[in-house]
């Protein structure tokens, strides 16, 4: 699959946007007044342009309202519902901030919405079985990590992230481990992706079309193995190196925006290799 840098903004930025959201419902950091409004205008901004973004993939941006009437059975749409009822919440709960009113219960239900929100999206992706690299539990948890580090991150609580940056190096690293014969393990292949396989051995001898359409610019993607350990490592890189720098230096407000950078950057380099990575057996019509 193509990455789109639509759907790369959407996923990092409202993660980002909705971890925050998720630790100053609990009460991280401990503010009130234009503190708070500072804090939550940041994390509706980084929402609100992610959310933003992901109507630039949709077919038909005009008809978005359509996305939040199919919660029964779709995660886009859950995700719809749940990112507008979190943001609209969490706008009550800074704006009792501002007049130094803490409701605990109503902070504790933001932070539970945007943690849901957060998985919807994920479930977007690991609930397709046709992409076997993103069909595991590890998917919702890993984007989970992400937002959670990277909310507290921007919360200021330090610890919290270093914490968090160890366990998303973690669980980035078993997600790629296991992805690597996902596709092989699913059992689907050229006999299956054809139904002859009951014939005996199927192979390819030419691509079903020779003309690029639809499917060949989405869902059949190249990547080199050696690019692709190249960007693995610069993902592992750049979340030692801001664990290590949380750890160990003095942060203040540069630092901290440095460190936010790093984040950010980590982010973007392993959710394109998310998806460019991705294998959609449909690629198995198609010749390497």
């Amino acid at each position: 699959m193509h990455p789109a840098k639509s759907i790369m903004a959407f996923t990092s930025l409202s993660g980002l946007g909705f971890g925050l959201m998720a630790v100053i419902g609990l009460g991280y950091p401990d503010v009130a007044g234009w503190v708070a409004i500072v804090y939550g205008a940041l994390a509706l901004g980084l929402a609100g342009i992610g959310l933003l973004a992901s109507l630039l993939h949709l077919g038909n941006p005009q008809r978005f309202l359509k996305a939040f009437t199919q919660w029964r059975t779709s995660w886009l749409s859950r995700e719809a519902v749940l990112s507008v009822l979190t943001m609209a919440l969490f706008a009550l709960y800074i704006v009792l901030l501002l007049t130094d009113k803490r409701l605990i219960l109503l902070g504790y239900i933001v932070s539970t919405l945007a943690a849901l929100t957060v998985v919807c999206t994920a479930m977007i992706y690991a609930q397709l079985r046709t992409i076997p690299r993103w069909n595991t539990w590890l998917t919702p948890i890993l984007f989970l990590a992400y937002a959670l580090a990277g909310g507290a991150l921007l919360a200021g609580q330090i610890w919290a992230s270093v914490f968090g940056t160890v366990v998303v190096l973690a669980l980035q690293i078993a997600h790629w481990a296991r992805g690597r014969a996902a596709l092989a393990r699913s059992g689907s292949n050229a006999g299956t992706a054809t139904a002859l396989g009951g014939l005996g051995t199927v192979r390819m001898l030419e691509s079903p079309h020779t003309a690029r359409n639809y499917v060949t610019s989405e869902m059949v993607n190249h990547l080199a193995a050696t690019t692709a350990k190249k960007l693995k490592l610069v993902v592992i890189v750049l979340l030692v190196g801001q664990g290590l720098a949380l750890a160990t230096l003095p942060i203040g407000h540069v630092m901290a925006g440095g460190m936010v950078v790093l984040h950010l950057a980590a982010v973007l380099v392993a959710r394109w290799l998310f998806f460019a990575e991705s294998e959609h057996v449909v690629r198995l019509y198609y010749k390497d």
